[in-house]
């Protein structure tokens, strides 16, 4: 049995959708907060299990029976070490033998101040005694695409990650290799630094964008405070905006970057193209 938290988000979803290739809908489990999200997984045959992260005794009696756990990160920042914490004691509890884990790309070295709680979960994890592997996946490219709309609309991409490098990838990318070492077995005890193929500036990302939809856009490089605040500005929380700020000057500093191609090894195919995912949100 393969039990996987988050499982009605928008990583887990694919993470499920890829595991159905090529495992049984009944050996797993849709660990969710909301059972009423995950009705579309029941109809498949997929166990639906509720129990939110902060709630260990109800994390403990989801995962009876479950000898593999995927534990997507909590999208709660500032809350995900005691989450985190509560899903691995269960874990402990239930007997569950091995846990693949999505932290962050090179989280014990990375500039971005959301490495902090990855950081703390690993140690976690070493300290269970539960065998386990690290998925330390890079940047999204759609964290970037939700920002389209607004550069066509206006002609600027705004940002703050100066010429930094971003191998980004999409969630379907790293859905598929979550459920690959989660599916199979010799991954126990790896740490994966995964990554798209392909690094790109922001400079770069205006200038696909304007290439494709035939309207200037161009790369606006701000300060982490001024970006922050624009963010702000229209409508993001303050947290988030703070959080995506703070990951656009790591990012200046090298921290979504990896060319090990690590992620396409473990997928069997090149990770999806800048291009390609513009040529999608276009």
């Amino acid at each position: 049995m393969i039990a996987i938290t988050g499982a009605t988000g928008q990583l887990g979803q694919l993470v499920i959708e890829n595991l159905l290739n090529t495992t049984a809908a009944n050996q797993l489990a849709a660990i969710v907060r909301n059972p009423a999200k995950a009705q579309a997984l029941s109809q498949k045959g997929v166990a639906v299990r509720q129990a939110d992260y902060g709630d260990e005794a109800a994390l403990t009696a989801a995962l009876q029976g479950v000898d593999k756990l995927l534990i997507i990160s909590s999208s709660e920042v500032g809350q995900r070490a005691p989450q985190h914490r509560n899903i691995i004691n269960a874990a402990k509890a239930a007997g569950v033998k091995f846990i693949a884990y999505t932290s962050l790309l090179h989280a014990d070295k990375s500039p971005l101040g959301l490495a902090d709680e990855h950081i703390t979960t690993e140690k976690m994890l070493a300290d269970s005694g539960i065998s386990y592997a690290l998925l330390r996946n890079g940047w999204y490219t759609e964290n970037y695409l939700a920002s389209v709309p607004p550069a066509l609309e206006h002609g600027v991409f705004i940002g703050a990650a100066g010429e930094g490098k971003i191998a980004s990838a999409t969630r379907a990318d790293y859905a598929a290799a979550a459920a690959r070492v989660i599916s199979e077995d010799g991954h126990a005890g790896k740490v994966y630094e995964l990554a798209g193929d392909n690094g790109w500036t922001l400079s770069e990302l205006a200038a696909e964008l304007t290439k494709q939809s035939g309207k200037n856009v161009v790369y606006k490089n701000m300060s982490q405070a001024d970006f922050a605040a624009a963010l702000k500005s229209v409508g993001l929380p303050e947290g988030l905006a703070d959080m995506l700020a703070d990951s656009d000057v790591g990012a200046s500093k090298g921290g979504l970057f990896d060319d090990s191609l690590t992620l396409s090894a473990l997928i069997g195919r090149p990770t999806t193209s800048l291009a390609d995912s513009v040529k999608g949100i276009l």
